[in-house]
């Protein structure tokens, strides 16, 4: 089935703050994040809690998508974060039917195929950026909640094929360079 996202999410964009270095929310950011949105920074709270409106901050299942920049990544926010707001670089995207599981949504936003599209679709030079309009109206493939797991499970196992094949090379690397350092010093 298929489906556009503005009929299954609300969008909002994240919001515009200046972190003071302390306080009880975070304010995530970019920066904090690796290209393939993960977390990539430990993370403190640094934004004061009573300035920010309820309607900002994170819940369970929200998911973030990185829409300015070359960096366009989604990524899904977690109870067991710190207590957060998102910056202006993301869109908040929460799931309003039960439908699509937000790690499902995160991934297809991900997807090569549908960030080629999004990245086609991109207004700006210098910063490029993605509309809300654009993502509002994004054709969402929704198979049903058993097959949004499966594609989930399958991967998260690829994913863990390509780290240990790579932790594989490493080792590989590091024993050949042993070995030929032990040759040269005999």
């Amino acid at each position: 089935m298929e489906t556009l996202i503005k009929d299954i999410t609300n969008i909002q964009t994240g919001l515009f703050a200046k972190p003071s270095g302390h306080g009880e929310l975070v304010y995530l950011q970019s920066k904090h994040f690796d290209e393939y949105g993960q977390l990539h920074s430990v993370l403190h709270p640094d934004l004061l809690a009573d300035s920010i409106s309820e309607k900002h901050l994170l819940k369970d299942g929200d998911v973030l998508f990185a829409a300015k920049g070359t960096k366009n990544f989604a990524t899904v926010y977690e109870k067991h974060n710190l207590p957060a707001v998102a910056s202006t670089s993301f869109f908040v995207i929460r799931p309003t039917d039960n439908k699509v599981l937000p790690q499902y949504l995160a991934w297809f936003l991900n997807n090569h195929t549908t960030q080629t599209l999004l990245k086609g679709q991109a207004i700006g030079t210098s910063i490029p950026s993605i509309s809300k309009q654009v993502l509002d109206n994004l054709k969402l493939t929704l198979p049903n909640i058993e097959t949004q797991k499966a594609i989930l499970q399958i991967t998260k196992l690829r994913n863990k094929e390509k780290f240990l094949k790579q932790k594989i090379e490493t080792l590989k690397e590091k024993q050949i360079q042993q070995i030929i350092y032990n040759k040269i010093n005999k």
